[in-house]
């Protein structure tokens, strides 16, 4: 792995870091700007350096570094309610990065979307289980809301990254 690599690699972990403390509580899980570098990510970097960019991500976090929303950070977070969100974040970005690597400007389209549904699904599920079992309490508080919230991310995360992936040779 080259220096370049890895260097784009911590500024996207550094960025979801930051979009994470942009923070509006709603409920049990805040809207965030977390899923736009989540996907910026693996749309700008590709899969192999956006699934990395966002397992150190987790990892800060993990250890302590305050970098989840509200500055908190510890493996009480990954436990948590909105742990299921934190976890699929390497996941989103991998399939992002995957998509676009496979089929160009339209996958990003296709990445952003499979991304967002992996980040709801373990989200959901982390939270329908945190609620003692209410799936349906959960996808209420923790999909519902957000929907056009992340649409409008993903559509930002695929023009940006499209510009950014002709400005800048990445990898």
């Amino acid at each position: 792995m080259r220096g370049r690599e890895v260097a784009f690699a911590g500024l996207f972990a550094a960025l979801t870091a930051v979009g994470a403390q942009i923070s509006i509580p709603i409920g049990p899980v805040p809207i965030t700007l977390q899923v736009l570098f989540v996907l910026l990510s693996g749309l700008v970097l590709g899969a192999r350096l956006g699934l990395l960019s966002q397992l150190v991500y987790v990892v800060m976090g993990a250890i302590g570094l305050p970098v989840f929303a509200n500055f908190n950070g510890g493996f009480t977070v990954i436990y948590g309610p909105t742990g299921g969100y934190i976890v699929a974040f390497p996941i989103a970005a991998y399939l992002a990065g995957l998509f676009t690597e496979r089929l160009g400007r339209r996958g990003m389209l296709i990445g952003s979307i499979l991304g967002v549904g992996i980040i709801y699904l373990l989200g959901w599920l982390r939270l329908g289980l945190f609620m003692g079992g209410d799936f349906e309490k959960a996808f209420l508080l923790g999909v519902t809301p957000f929907l056009p919230v992340d649409a409008v991310k993903a559509a930002v995360a695929i023009v940006i990254a499209d510009r950014v992936r002709k400005a800048v040779e990445i990898g």
